[in-house]
């Protein structure tokens, strides 16, 4: 049996396709859906409410996506848990396929499992990621991942075509199925990330104590990206560099960490605003420094290791 969490913030529409398309799915398998609305003001839960198999929880606030999922995961007491993101549309085997695959013997070490994901045109979407290392985070904030001959070195597998099913490092956490033993166990989700690589980092501490992650390129859906965070870019981009720097001072040596404070304070904001104005866009020009602005006003949580839901 399967508990189905979905994070809400003001996702609109897309939240009732996504809520439809689990519905559609006509699985057995599932125990529960649990909407999780962290305080949205759209009037999207009202689109949703009332839906047969749909329990919904009010956090009254945006508490982050982590802490989100750790409510709607206590919610429910199936043995496997999907965290799905709610601009995310289901086909018909979507939860069927990879709940088959992690109920096989032979697969009785792999703790979470993913499936292919496709854009709104249909094209594959490169999810996986490799572990983060100093310089594959590096390499990814500097956009060198993106250059020809460059594409291993960042921590999204872009030199990969996502057309196989393999072991990865990660799956992306948009549609991440994981063992309940698995999660319970490692304390859940890290409330420290207020989103952005929270999956990363319950991906990493999965992998230290010994299970897999999987891959599964047989079983597909449409996650249309970018979600609501479109919403708020500046803070997107603050909370995506925030995450960064609190992944490296709790995963790598504390140097290491500090270097990465040097390239997100001192080089990143440069050569995204170099980006921007080649581009003739000024207002990314602007939301790059109040990215800046709200990580320096940040940085002394951030060295700490400390959670905060504003800058």
């Amino acid at each position: 049996m399967l508990d189905i969490v979905v994070v809400n913030w003001n996702a609109g529409n897309q939240l009732k396709d996504c809520i439809e398309s689990i519905l559609s799915c006509n699985s057995k398998s599932i125990s529960r859906i649990v909407v999780v609305d962290n305080g949205s003001t759209d009037g999207s839960l009202a689109l949703v409410e009332g839906l047969p198999g749909v329990e919904v929880i009010r956090t009254e606030k945006n508490l982050g996506f982590a802490a989100a999922c750790n409510i709607g995961a206590k919610a429910g007491n199936a043995p496997y848990i999907l965290f799905l993101n709610p601009d995310t549309r289901l086909e018909q085997n979507s939860i069927s396929e990879p709940l088959d695959f992690m109920e096989r013997r032979e697969n009785a070490e792999v703790g979470v499992c993913g499936i292919q994901l496709l854009d709104d045109s249909g094209e594959i979407t490169r999810t996986c990621a490799r572990f983060p290392t100093t310089g594959r985070f590096v390499a990814s904030a500097l956009g060198l991942d993106r250059l020809p001959g460059l594409q291993r070195r960042g921590v999204h597998m872009r030199d990969w075509d996502h057309r196989v099913s393999r072991k990865v490092d990660h799956v992306i956490g948009a549609f991440y199925m994981i063992r309940r033993t698995v999660f319970e166990t490692l304390g859940a989700f890290d409330e420290v990330f207020f989103v952005y690589l929270e999956d990363v980092d319950l991906s990493y501490r999965v992998n230290r104590a010994g299970w897999d992650s999987w891959y599964l390129a047989n079983v597909r859906a449409v996650h249309v990206g970018g979600g609501t965070s479109r919403q708020v870019k500046a803070k997107r981009l603050f909370y995506s560099v925030r995450s960064r720097l609190l992944y490296a001072f709790k995963h790598f040596p504390t140097w290491q960490a500090w270097w990465l404070i040097v390239v997100a304070g001192l080089v990143e904001p440069f050569i995204r605003t170099g980006w921007c104005i080649f581009r003739r866009d000024t207002a990314g020009v602007r939301e790059t420094w109040s990215a800046v602005y709200m990580l320096l006003r940040s940085m002394p949580r951030i060295v700490r290791g400390e959670g905060r839901c504003d800058p």
